[in-house]
């Protein structure tokens, strides 16, 4: 029997699946990211300088889906730790630029095992991950 209610029901919310998701799949990274002393949220940081080797902290924020308030305390644990460093852009002094050190570019190597580890605990055939990818990133545009 359908209520005026059932909008409110856990069960007819998109969102809820995501999150819980989203929670279990960060649970199952936390043993292999304790490997190389890294939380979720250092790791995706690292992810993408990984790729960039260095970057605003705008960018990296959009490119992460996080705010300065986020990013900022992330970062200076990152830089306490010898990854990153911060440096005001010479041509923008607004602008903060994030850079690898070599610390942070050698942690690569170590990483590497991480996706492969984490493939194995998600029960979706290759083709099934990319549409889900297809379909959250349409989701997140």
């Amino acid at each position: 029997m359908d209520t005026k209610y059932d909008a409110l029901k856990i069960g007819n919310q998109l969102c809820f699946p995501l999150y819980a998701c989203s929670r279990e799949i960060i649970k199952r990274y936390k043993p292999f990211l304790d490997e190389i002393d890294l939380t979720y949220t250092q790791y995706i940081a690292m992810m993408v300088l990984w790729e960039q080797g260095s970057t605003t902290v705008k960018e990296l924020g959009n490119a992460l889906y996080l705010d300065s308030g986020t990013l900022t305390p992330l970062l200076k644990k990152m830089e306490a730790k010898g990854l990153i460093t911060r440096r005001r852009s010479e041509a923008d002094e607004r602008s903060l630029i994030v850079s690898l050190t070599a610390e942070g570019e050698a942690l690569k190597d170590k990483a590497l095992s991480v996706p492969r580890q984490m493939a194995s605990c998600v029960c979706l055939e290759p083709e099934e991950a990319r549409e889900l990818y297809r379909i959250l990133y349409k989701l997140l545009k």
